[in-house]
């Protein structure tokens, strides 16, 4: 299939080329063929982006002055557009990204819930009256930031692109994209829906560009006012740090080293499978992804030769393939960071149990196999890095204490499953894991109207649901001194 979609920098409504004409070109990598060229923004790009989006915030503007149901109303069409459209959507994340339609279909789904779910927040953004001394009317109002800035990666292009632009857009913000450079054309396909459900020009603008010059250009621009950001942890720190100088807020989705915790009472049948899926899914590219299993030592041995079971009977398949069920590696680079993971844990002690390499019936492609190792401790790289890739570190656990000591024992924080039959133990486990998502008897799990985000070093600020909406709004406090 060759790539047919949008091209172009999408700028204050117009598709227009880079102002210097750099292109971006994006390989498949299943095939390590080149699937498309598109324009790479340049700092001036970003500038005229930023631009109009800022135009298009202003008080008096279309869209500051739209009514808050129509404002929802251009949302719903927007889902809707997405929709109709989703097919084409489907095969270009799977080309473009590697991961299996399947994967990609999921991705889309959650992408139209998502709007339609912050559609139906447009006209419900209320403040409150707050009682104070004396003869006074003391009241809040929820107002739009203004410019936000939305710096997408590489693992799921378009779902995270729109986790952070539907409650943006639903408060009342404008909005530019930035794509990661490896993955830039499934974005391009927010600006074709916003086209056509009528949102006004400069509302939302979509600059492919890498990291280095748009990225950084758009977070130092003066009239952003918030910057989400997914990605790695150090470059969220970074981020952070440039977005400082402009006292800009921010929403750092970041790093993880998700515990699946397998307790001797737990259903190990489903606990197998769902750590099988909590990995090996979307080839292992995941900040929630559960790389660590923490397994009780009466069961180990059990959930360890079902969870290889599984790993070896996983059909790895190109982007279209539909016989495939775990991708490739986006990128011929971030497939040998992988497996130099592989090699320090080798070297560190840990015994692989299966996987460890690229497959040998694959003579193109960015594959890796589904690694499982165990013998593994706390302490060695493989269970305290963030691999970002399908290898899953085994750690043996004796009792109860110590899966919670094991667990906590990460700078990141991010998501965690619990696996067990005893309800008390799930929710005391629960409520001692410092993690900011925890799943019981399955994992990973999300929806649009759930709070998406971690402790430490997994980030700040949180996506989906009623707290993306404080994301993006800010109080006014009103104080009306009542005269009699």
């Amino acid at each position: 299939m060759s790539y047919d979609g949008p091209t172009d920098l999408y700028i204050d409504g117009e598709w227009v080329t880079a102002e210097d004409e750099r292109t971006i070109e994006t390989l498949d990598p299943a095939t390590e063929e080149t699937y498309a060229t598109v324009a790479c923004a340049s700092a001036e790009d970003v500038s005229d982006a930023v631009a109009a989006a800022d135009a298009a915030a202003q008080r008096g503007s279309e869209w500051r002055e739209m009514a808050p149901s129509d404002r929802g109303a251009v949302l719903g069409a927007m889902a809707d557009e997405i929709e109709a459209i989703s097919d084409e959507i489907i095969l270009v994340e799977s080309h473009d990204n590697g991961k299996t339609p399947f994967e990609a279909g999921l991705d889309i789904e959650m992408v139209i819930d998502t709007f339609r779910y912050y559609a139906g927040w447009a006209d419900k953004l209320t403040g409150e009256t707050i009682p104070v001394p004396g003869n006074r009317l003391d009241y809040t109002l929820q107002e739009p930031l203004g410019v936000t800035a939305h710096i997408a990666p590489w693992n799921y292009p378009f779902q995270l692109a729109g986790r952070s632009l539907a409650p943006a857009l639903a408060c009342g913000n404008t909005a530019v994209l930035k794509p990661s450079n490896t993955t830039p054309l499934s974005a391009l396909y927010y600006a074709k829906a916003a086209e056509a459900a009528g949102l006004p020009d400069g509302v939302l603008n979509v600059v492919p560009g890498t990291g280095s010059e748009a990225g950084s250009a758009l977070v130092n621009e003066p009239a952003v006012d918030h910057v989400a950001f997914t990605g790695s942890t150090g470059v969220g720190k970074h981020i952070m740090s440039e977005a400082a100088d402009n006292v800009t807020g921010v929403t750092l989705e970041l790093g993880g080293k998700g515990p699946n915790v397998i307790f001797p009472d737990a259903d190990l049948e489903a606990a197998a499978k769902g750590v099988h899926y909590g990995i090996f899914m979307n080839c292992g590219q995941m900040c929630w992804a559960g790389s660590r299993l923490l397994v009780h030592d009466e069961v180990s041995d059990e959930v360890v030769e079902q969870v290889i079971e599984r790993a070896e009977a996983t059909p790895l398949g190109s982007g279209i393939d539909d016989d495939g069920q775990m991708g490739p590696a986006v990128s011929a680079e971030h497939r040998d960071e992988v497996l130099e993971y592989i090699k320090t844990g080798v070297a560190e002690g840990a015994t692989v149990a299966t996987g460890g390499g690229t497959p040998d019936d694959k003579d193109q492609g960015y594959f890796i196999e589904p690694t499982v190792f165990t013998d593994v401790t706390n302490d060695m790289t493989i269970a305290r890095e963030e691999i970002f890739g399908p290898v899953l570190s085994v750690i043996e656990f004796s009792d109860y204490e110590e899966a919670i000591e094991i667990a906590n024992d990460s700078p990141f924080g991010l998501s965690a499953g619990i696996w067990t039959s005893d309800i008390n133990k799930a929710h005391d486990a629960a409520a001692r894991l410092d993690y900011g998502m925890v799943s019981i008897n399955e994992y990973p799990q999300t929806f649009p109207q759930t709070p998406f985000g971690g402790f430490k070093e997994s980030g700040v600020g949180r996506e989906q649901g009623t707290e993306a909406i404080k994301e993006y709004t800010q109080a006014k406090n009103v104080n009306v001194n009542i005269t009699r």
